[in-house]
């Protein structure tokens, strides 16, 4: 594939601009990833820099570590390289998943602890599933080995976790029950855990081949590191309103670069509805209250914040969504599903 000579524009997509970056380093010119004024402020330098040890060319056009970016294609040459894993396990999905096309094999060695471990085994199931091989040393060393190549199939992509989460979450704080299909408690998507969250809170769930079931409030707070879980904080920030007890959250200082800081914005948002809050530069301490207030809650152009408080509006009278097209982003039709459910 070649260039489009063109700016390619990505919005505030950070996965998209993450894959595409190891994806166009095996094209043909120079491509150019732009996105809005959010996206040239969340970092990219990691994912840069580890595939510049592979041989990479790639410039900053604006400022050193963030978008925009060119890359100047050329064949990728592979061999060892290095990342931080505190920031995305994106990055490294980004390399495996495009890894089998270098010239030579590729090792990368992950520094620290990475986050989100479950995506690294959702990208590495996936490319099995395509073909392709790849290993995984403890997250402490990923490889894949260069050629091979893709092979087409039929697939069938099951239900996402992370937007379920927010039907669980309708049920456990109106004491409803949702089920939700096409999904099965044995997936690698780490946010399948969260009804395991909604049940240590007091829900009760089922599970069957193809569904996953809440019953009941979830009434009690937790103490819970959600380091690998960090896509659903927010769905349970809104559930921890409603429990009976303070909920701490913990070990997500990687929500400081989503598609907005998700701490502080969760932060602003819980606090304007009455809420007692404490933020951490790590997490959140939530201190549930009687009652609530009505408030105007701003989504931050993040669709997370647009459908996790969309879910306290089922329990708060005069709860307005501002920009609620934002969920558009993963989610189009979530406010038509809601509506049918309400």
């Amino acid at each position: 594939y070649k260039s489009p000579n063109k700016e390619i524009y990505l919005g505030n997509a950070g996965t998209a601009i993450r894959f595409l970056t190891t994806f166009l380093t095996l094209g043909q010119g120079e491509f150019t990833l732009i996105g809005n004024d959010r996206m040239h402020e969340r970092p990219i330098q990691d994912l840069v820099d580890g595939l510049r040890l592979l041989g990479a060319n790639i410039t900053y056009l604006k400022k050193n570590g963030y978008p925009p970016i060119q890359i100047h294609s050329h064949p990728l040459k592979g061999g060892k390289t290095q990342m931080p894993g505190d920031v995305s396990s994106q990055y490294f999905s980004s390399i495996l998943l495009s890894g089998p096309y270098a010239e030579k094999d590729i090792e990368i060695q992950v520094l620290g602890d990475l986050v989100s471990k479950p995506y690294i085994d959702i990208t590495r199931k996936i490319m099995e599933d395509f073909g392709v091989q790849s290993s995984n040393e403890d997250y402490k060393v990923l490889k894949v080995p260069a050629g091979q190549v893709y092979k087409h199939r039929d697939y069938t992509i099951e239900g996402d976790a992370s937007n379920a989460s927010y039907f669980w979450a309708a049920a456990a704080v109106t004491g409803g029950k949702v089920r939700v299909n096409n999904i099965d408690f044995t997936s690698k998507q780490g946010d399948i855990r969260f009804v395991e969250l909604l049940k240590e809170m007091g829900s009760v769930v089922r599970k069957g081949e193809n569904y996953i079931e809440v019953e009941g409030r979830a009434s009690k707070g937790i103490d819970v590191d959600m380091r690998d879980i960090s896509d659903v904080v927010q769905t349970l920030a809104i559930v921890a309103l409603f429990a009976e007890g303070k909920t701490v959250i913990r070990n997500v200082e990687n929500m400081r670069v989503k598609e907005t800081d998700r701490l502080k914005a969760l932060y602003n948002e819980l606090t304007k509805l009455g809420c007692k809050v404490e933020e951490h530069q790590d997490g959140l301490t939530i201190h549930p209250q009687r009652s609530y207030r009505s408030a105007v809650i701003n989504t931050y152009d993040d669709h997370r914040m647009a459908m996790a408080f969309s879910i306290a509006g089922l329990k708060i009278d005069g709860i307005e969504i501002s920009d609620p097209n934002c969920v558009s982003k993963t989610f189009p039709h979530y406010f038509t599903f809601l509506d049918q459910l309400y």
